[in-house]
């Protein structure tokens, strides 16, 4: 194989390994039938993509999303409590798969990682995947600076039209061609003015730009635009703090890693040859405008299962709730506080209506938003879609958590786990402290037994099938039922975030009933 060949070597199908058919299920046909080549699919390759980014194009020997079909070996590394896993089943580098999954589903990625570390090539990959000439994607990538204008990001009104119109209506504006462009990419984006991020967060957030009342449409011919950011460092440093509402569009945060020097000849070889991966990638892993929306369209069709989804909704109920946040116990929340002014580290401090050290919950300062949450749903199914599941799993969410809420869940620093010598990684490491975050939630869950008892669940899913044909006799049970279970979880004389949501669940479902009962008796209804 020639040097230029190398770089068009694509993985052989399949890339995933899967269950043969047990020998009982064969039928005649199936046994003396002519073995047929099955064009592969999207997913099939999206995965032989991810391969040949991560065996050819990007020198990246990380393989930090673990799965494992049986306990993983571990070996103890220094004397630091440093441990390296094998993993038992197929893993992926997180730099290079989750920029991937962006790309699936339209979404926005941020890369961060100091100078050099490759983190725009792999968006200007991205570009070329989706079909744009390299040259055209380069040509595209908006360089963060102090001096950036709206109009360098959008364009310009014609000097014509600016001398001549009468009217706002009639100034034509040219355009920024990078626009619409299916994948878009702004480096250093935390180098941009306050009143440019502004502008971008428009783009962003609704999908348009507007100039002197003109207003374009960004979103390509498949309608899947993806974005990618840059960034040197996620604490808020740059030359602009970026703006709140900008950095919350983020999707996913990955960090690039730094380069491992026993892939060194390989840099050499690309050097010497003066080769850019861009500049050769396959034409077979280039997606069309159709591919990119068939491919966007099964992701979300993959479903979320209950037991799966029971565990997330338990996860995320830990954080919103603080005790004295407020007077009223809607108003106890951290978002209350934030908004008031006050400091959330000290309520949590102040607080005697729980224990600290086992309420997950207070070891964050916020909540988790919609946003997010919406980002975890859409790449957990991107996650399970890439790995050939029917269903998203336990393990794609755990995978995928951590890279969605960095940056969006807020670590209280005040909190003891922060103080523990073993946890001292965990003041830098946000990754691993979310992580941690989702294990201990899942042995709560477990230890509470709740997918074999879940009474608030059962009330919703009671609720849930309709109130036709309910007669006064059953409605008013079903509110003792709901008074019962509220008075259960006010004995217990401890509130913690987990009974929050479920508190104002019940409550909701008490005025429903309510209201319908007073339904029924006003309107004579027979029961």
């Amino acid at each position: 194989m020639t040097q230029g060949d190398r770089w068009q070597e694509i993985s052989a199908s399949p890339t995933v390994p899967h269950r043969a058919t047990p020998a009982d299920e064969l039928t005649a046909a199936d046994l003396f039938a002519e073995p047929a080549d099955q064009p592969a699919g999207l997913d099939e390759k999206l995965r032989r993509t991810y391969f040949w980014l991560v065996n050819r194009a990007v020198i990246s020997p990380y393989y930090d999303l673990e799965f494992d079909d049986d306990a993983p070996v571990t070996y103890p590394i220094g004397d630091a409590g440093a441990r390296l896993s094998l993993p038992t089943s197929q893993s992926y580098s997180s730099a290079v798969l989750l920029p991937l999954l962006t790309f699936a589903v339209g979404g926005r990625c941020l890369l961060v990682g100091g100078p050099g570390r490759g983190k725009t090539t792999l968006a200007v990959l991205m570009g070329v995947l989706a079909g744009s000439a390299p040259d055209l994607v380069r040509r595209g990538v908006q360089q963060g600076q102090p001096q950036l204008t709206i109009s360098d990001l959008v364009g310009l009104p014609l000097p014509r039209d600016l001398v001549n119109a009468t009217s706002l209506s009639e100034i034509t504006i040219a355009w920024r061609q990078w626009l619409t462009q299916p994948v878009k990419i702004v480096d250093e984006y935390n180098r941009i003015p306050t009143k440019t991020q502004s502008a971008l967060l428009t783009m962003v957030a609704e999908g348009y730009v507007e100039s002197h009342d003109q207003m374009l449409r960004t979103a390509p011919e498949s309608g899947v635009e993806s974005w990618f950011f840059t960034a040197n460092d996620d604490a808020g440093g740059g030359t602009f703090a970026v703006i709140a509402a900008l950095r919350d569009r983020m999707d996913v945060t990955v960090s690039a890693p730094g380069f491992n020097n026993r892939f060194f000849a390989e840099l050499i070889t690309r050097v010497e040859a003066d080769e850019a991966p861009e500049t050769h990638v396959p034409s077979a892993l280039v997606f069309s405008p159709g591919e990119q929306e068939r491919l966007r369209a099964a992701i979300l069709a993959i479903p979320l299962p209950d037991d799966v989804r029971r565990r997330l909704e338990f996860f995320i109920g830990h954080f919103e709730f603080v005790q004295h946040g407020g007077r009223r116990f809607e108003y106890r929340t951290k978002d209350t506080v934030t908004t008031g002014g006050g400091s959330v580290a000290e309520i949590i401090d102040a607080n005697t209506g729980a224990d600290v050290e086992s309420d997950i919950g207070s070891q964050t300062l916020n909540g988790v938003s919609v946003r997010s949450l919406k980002s975890l749903i859409t790449f957990a199914k991107a996650m399970a879609y890439f790995r050939g599941g029917a269903a998203v799993e336990l393990a794609d969410v755990t995978a995928i958590l951590p890279f969605v809420l960095r940056g969006k869940l807020s670590p209280n620093h005040r909190h003891p786990r922060f103080d523990r010598a073993e946890d001292t990684e965990l003041t830098t490491d946000q990754l691993s402290w979310l992580s941690d975050l989702f294990a201990e939630s899942n042995r709560e869950y477990a230890v509470l037994g709740l997918d074999e008892n879940d009474a608030v669940g059962e009330l919703m899913t009671e609720f849930g099938a309709g109130l036709d044909g309910l007669g006064a006799l059953d409605v008013t049970r079903r509110i003792t039922r709901v008074q019962i279970e509220i008075d259960r979880i006010s004995a217990t004389g401890k509130a913690y975030g987990r009974n929050f949501d479920d508190l104002l669940a019940l409550k909701y479902l008490h005025q429903r009933y309510s209201n319908y009962l007073h339904w029924l008796s006003d309107t004579g209804t027979s029961t």
